[in-house]
């Protein structure tokens, strides 16, 4: 929100379990961010995986500069 208002496109990756958190935190702050949401969980992915997971979503990830300016 604040790199937004500053004139800066932002947005958040992050993992599918957390799709209901972000649209509460967004409806609370009146917000639609920018987002992608990956495959859960992440945190027990090998470097390998974690680099798999980077490039299935890259492009969705680098539309988020597009979408959110």
């Amino acid at each position: 929100m604040d790199l937004e208002s500053r004139g800066l496109p932002a947005g958040f990756v992050a993992s599918c379990e957390f799709v209901e958190a972000a649209d509460a935190q967004g409806k609370a702050l009146g917000i639609e961010p920018a987002r992608v949401f990956v495959a859960h969980p992440i945190q027990d992915r090998t470097d390998a995986e974690m680099a798999q997971l980077a490039r299935d979503t890259i492009d969705e990830i680098a539309a988020l500069i597009a979408v959110a300016h």
